[in-house]
């Protein structure tokens, strides 16, 4: 291992960027001691050099193109915070992966649509993709199921993997608020953005869900097989009949190795109150995995917000310094199947269904 300082390029300074320059400035001893090197922050890049983010960029050279991130000699590792699946983010990634760069990146879509290209391409350069902040925020589950639970046969992995959507049904549940009430309230708490499309549909639990089929199945990555529905046509009544009946509804991710394929489907799902997914409450995230030596593992935190992203962000450029470049999605991404879907019209299970009557006497 090298002990010379690992050299950062950050692309993209919102929130989650300017949380890892902080971290990786306020925890500097301690990520030096652990990663067995300094690790530095030489380059930034974002689209308004002069506004106030709260952190100090004194003495870190300053990029008005993102892409010069990919080709400077002084950056070893491009850390892509830029978002979206294709673009700019898309262009960064492939240009530091040619340009022999590692790369780390917290962009779901991005992975969700083009993981098993760029994976394939970083491995062959011989760099590391690493993304475990594109997946439950501060919770480590990448690094769960591609490390502590490497030697297990996945069998089922499912979770909560969208912060927005359970607080708002944990606070439709707690207050009896209507669906569009909520949203307003936390699009004011910052829990949901302007446009809450992407969340409150199901899409980004999708992106999140389809990467995590691939660690698990060692499958290409294949969002376009995620069947999706959202939340927004749950009411208070639904969530009060559910109570009655001894559940809590919760906006889902589940894949699923069956004998003819891979399922995959996000949809709100009535959860028995007795298991613990059923108490994740707010904007936390919980992902639940069942493996054939291990059994049943939970792993729960916060799925979004600066300090927990960026937190998974430093744990995987820790893991580059330490030289630990490990196969994208737990086997050699050359040898990724496609692997045969699932269609939700042949999933099998208990469904509740509410019909609403006039009655004319």
């Amino acid at each position: 291992m090298s002990n010379s300082p690992l050299k950062i390029g950050v692309a993209g300074l919102g929130t989650v960027g300017a949380g890892v320059v902080k971290l990786l400035s306020q925890q500097a001893n301690l990520v030096s001691l652990r990663s067995g090197r300094d690790i530095v922050i030489t380059a930034v890049s974002a689209r308004e050099p002069n506004k106030d983010r709260g952190i100090d960029l004194t003495g870190i050279n300053w990029c008005h193109n993102p892409l010069e991130l990919a080709t400077k000699k002084n950056v070893d590792v491009v850390v892509e915070l830029i978002g979206g699946e294709d673009g700019i983010a898309k262009e960064l990634v492939e240009t530091a992966i040619a340009d022999g760069k590692h790369v780390v990146t917290a962009n779901k879509a991005l992975i969700a649509h083009h993981g098993t290209q760029l994976a394939r391409s970083a491995e062959a350069a011989n760099v590391a993709i690493a993304f475990e902040a594109a997946v439950a925020g501060g919770v480590p589950i990448v690094k769960a199921l591609r490390e502590g639970l490497v030697g297990n046969k996945v069998s089922r992995i499912f979770g909560i993997l969208n912060g927005t959507c359970n607080y708002i049904l944990s606070e439709m549940r707690q207050t009896g608020k209507e669906f569009d009430v909520v949203l307003k309230e936390a699009q004011d708490l910052g829990y949901a953005e302007a446009n809450p499309t992407f969340d409150i549909d199901g899409v980004d639990t999708a992106h999140k869900l389809s990467i995590l089929t691939s660690l698990a199945f060692g499958s290409e990555v294949n969002f376009k097989a995620v069947h999706i529905e959202g939340i927004s046509q749950i009411s208070p009544l639904d969530i009060e009949f559910a109570d009655d009946l001894g559940y809590r509804i919760k906006l889902l991710g589940i894949s699923r190795q069956t004998g003819t394929g891979i399922e995959q489907r996000v949809h709100p799902c009535m959860v028995p109150i007795d298991s613990p997914i059923a108490h994740i409450e707010g904007v936390f995230n919980a992902v639940v995995a069942e493996g054939d030596f291990v059994g049943t593992s939970m792993y729960e935190g916060r799925g979004a917000g600066e300090g927990p992203t960026a937190s998974a962000v430093v744990a995987d450029i820790i893991d580059i310094a330490r030289d630990r470049i490990l196969n994208t999605f737990t086997i050699p991404a050359k040898e990724l199947q496609k692997s045969k879907i699932v269609p939700i019209s042949d999933h099998i299970g208990s469904y509740y269904v509410r019909f609403m009557m006039l009655l004319y006497l």
